[in-house]
């Protein structure tokens, strides 16, 4: 019982740093130069932007698709033996998860080619961490009941055993075209540079326990399973040693993975948007589609094979001159060489978790003075602003790879913009973390100053404790428009 309660404890505490992918609000949000990152081929006016160094573009995010910690530790009377019972072990399903991303922009700039106006160019720095781990339902149960009573003869899948994660850094360059006045899209190839990998997604055995012949009970094993990473080691022989210059060494390894000394790979992203009309326009991305290969600091574990046995037979009379025997050592001599426990450094390749987005929007209201000459968005081609309307509806979809098939969000939206300075967008999405959640997103324009801020689920700040999911991002840019 103490040790289902450490496990449980251990994962419940473990969703304050957890973090979701969807970025809903900023997509097609084209005022904002960080739009390009989760669509190439979007809407771009500016003649030039770039981000004020590692506050131009920041994520936080935490989604937990199952229990909260209000589910666990609200003062409601309940018996906490009996919340995590009815909550977490019978609540919670195998495909529920604790997923996390973030990413710290390192810098980003674009700007439009001289020769080439219709064509913009951006690159940049941004940091990534990515982490799922799906609830393994089966053995939270092992481990909280044990495999006696009601569970004599329930076979346990080890397969439910499932996660993945990563750090990585990401050197990008992207090109947006405008090819006709309906037609931009988009492309940006990428480079990694991997600070850590884990995964073990692959996993599959079973652990059973029976009515014995020989002995009470008779318990087998059948397993094959895998735990893979690179990265690691480093960083945990750093914190092992627990010297004074630990933090300075883990500073310096981390520094040197950062710039292209850790586990490298390669990637893309495509996007395109495309007017059906002069006020309906679809649009497209896939991101991610890439991989690393990790052959530096590696280590595997890995668990294969099948055993089954009834633990130690005793004779009697006739064994009871042989019980100075080394007996339980015998058992475990057996079992190990049945179901070996190995380590290999052999290298792998992880491939990144590939996101598609799309959408499609319809613009109304527009501005009477949208074709006389600012200090705003151009249309390049022609040399004259867009048609400026100020508002928009529609609808997004959001999809993700992840190692038990693809999660999905639906999104629709409202954008209204105020004058050329200011611009609103409300959202609401449905998606395994919440039916409710309502997000809201500004960005302003002041001069050649541009800030955004996006919130979502803004009805779960209610009760943070009570929230299964929470978002928050922001930055600052300086964008010029036409010739500021």
């Amino acid at each position: 019982m103490r040790l289902g309660r450490i496990f449980i404890l251990t994962t419940i505490f473990g969703v304050t740093s957890l973090w979701s992918q969807n970025k809903q609000l900023l997509y097609d949000f084209y005022e904002i130069p960080q739009s390009l990152m989760v669509n190439p081929g979007v809407k771009t006016s500016e003649k030039w932007h770039t981000g004020i160094p590692f506050i131009s573009g920041l994520a936080f995010q935490v989604g937990t698709s199952g229990v909260t910690v209000n589910d666990l530790f609200a003062n409601d009377g309940v018996d906490f033996t009996t919340k995590v019972r009815e909550r977490l072990i019978d609540g919670m399903r195998r495909k529920d998860d604790f997923s996390t991303t973030s990413q710290i922009e390192g810098f980003n700039i674009g700007f439009r080619g001289k020769n080439r106006p219709d064509d913009y160019y951006s690159f940049g720095i941004y940091g990534e961490t990515d982490i799922i781990v799906y609830w393994p339902k089966d053995l939270a149960i092992l481990a909280f009941e044990g495999n006696g009573g009601d569970n004599i003869g329930r076979s346990f899948d080890l397969g439910d055993l499932s996660l993945r994660g990563e750090m990585v850094n990401v050197f990008h360059f992207g090109i947006n075209r405008k090819m006709s006045n309906t037609l931009t899209v988009g492309a940006r190839a990428k480079v990694y540079s991997s600070i850590f990998q884990f995964q073990s997604t692959k996993n599959s055995g079973s652990f059973r326990t029976t009515q014995g012949q020989d002995n009470i009970f008779n318990t087998s094993i059948v397993a094959d399973m895998q735990l893979q990473t690179s990265g690691v080691e480093g960083i945990v022989d750093i914190l092992e040693e627990d010297t004074s210059t630990t933090q300075k060494d883990l500073t310096s390894l981390f520094a040197k993975r950062v710039l292209l000394g850790g586990n490298l790979g390669l990637g893309f992203d495509a996007g395109f948007s495309y007017k059906l009309n002069p006020q309906t326009t679809i649009t497209g991305s896939v991101l991610d589609v890439g991989f690393i290969y990790n052959s530096k600091d590696v280590k595997n574990y890995t668990l294969r094979g099948n055993a089954s046995n009834e633990g130690i037979t005793v004779i009697l009379p006739e064994d009871i001159t042989s019980l100075g025997n080394d007996l339980w050592q015998d058992l475990i001599d057996d079992i190990e060489e049945s179901v070996p426990y190995e380590e290999n450094d052999s290298g792998y390749i992880s491939f990144r978790p590939v996101k598609a987005y799309g959408s499609i929007r319809y613009d109304f209201g527009q501005d009477e003075g949208s074709n006389k000459d600012c200090a705003c968005p151009v249309n390049i081609s022609s040399g004259q602003n867009d048609d400026f309307y100020r508002n928009s509806v529609g609808g997004q979809l959001f999809m993700m790879k992840r190692p038990r098939g693809v999660q999905a969000a639906l999104t629709g939206f409202y954008q209204k913009r105020l004058g050329r300075t200011m611009s609103l967008k409300a959202t609401y999405t449905a998606d395994k973390y919440s039916l409710t959640n309502i997000g809201l997103g500004l960005n302003l324009q002041a001069g050649p100053v541009n800030f955004y801020i996006l919130g979502d689920n803004l009805l779960g700040y209610r009760n943070i404790a009570d929230s299964h999911y929470a978002s928050l991002q922001f930055g600052f840019n300086i964008i010029s428009w036409n010739d500021n």
